[in-house]
């Protein structure tokens, strides 16, 4: 299998830590220069005509796309560590807790990069810099909520790490880098006290 990756971005982020978080060996990571505009040639629209990393391409040459899909595929295969629920009410609880940092703080936090940040100019085109400012104040209120729901239990989606763990930790760290937003600094002890936590695993650091 070859996975269709990239350094610095986000999305691909959260499957190679899903990947090590279980352990898979064997997938070959081959990687896409967003700022040279890789992902916009011939040859990688092939794989993904909407030129967007990751990208997964099994063995019988199907190419599965959208990060979402990729990691429930490899939760398929390889079930053990378990990271997306062990039947069906706690796939439930954990797929909301991942939708809800997916879609309002991951979401968040890339709008207001690639509408704010200088160095993301060539892949957000035009850019609107008033809606990228409005997008990181939103992404703040969705991370004091986090910040709250942290304070009553260990990890995202209750007592046990799951795929949300990786969802916003990916999220907070692209805003750590890109948006300089340590939630410590701003009053959500919580939130950063899970952050350096996950940090600390072995699966997140970057392949």
């Amino acid at each position: 299998m070859k996975l269709y990756t990239s350094t610095f971005a986000p999305n691909p982020r959260r499957v190679t830590m899903f990947i090590a978080e279980k352990g898979i060996a064997g997938i070959e990571n081959v990687m896409v220069d967003l700022a040279a505009g890789e992902h916009r040639s011939a040859s990688f629209l092939a794989i993904n005509p909407l030129a967007r990393v990751p990208a997964l391409e099994l063995d019988d040459g199907r190419v599965l796309c959208e990060t979402r899909a990729i990691c429930t595929w490899l939760e398929g295969m390889y079930p053990q560590p378990n990271l997306m629920g062990e039947d069906f009410e706690e796939r439930a609880f954990i797929e909301m807790a991942d939708r809800r940092v997916e879609f309002h703080l991951f979401a968040g936090i890339a709008n207001s990069v690639r509408h704010s940040h200088p160095g993301l100019a060539n892949l957000e085109q035009p850019q609107f810099p008033d809606f990228g400012a409005s997008q990181g104040e939103k992404m703040r209120d969705v991370a004091r909520w986090l910040d709250a729901e942290l304070a009553n239990h260990p990890y995202v989606a209750g007592n046990r790490f799951t795929v949300a763990d990786i969802t916003a930790f990916c999220a907070l760290e692209f805003a750590r880098g890109l948006m300089k937003f340590h939630p410590g600094a701003e009053g959500m002890t919580h939130l950063q006290e899970w952050r350096d936590r996950i940090a600390a695993r072995p699966a997140a650091g970057r392949p």
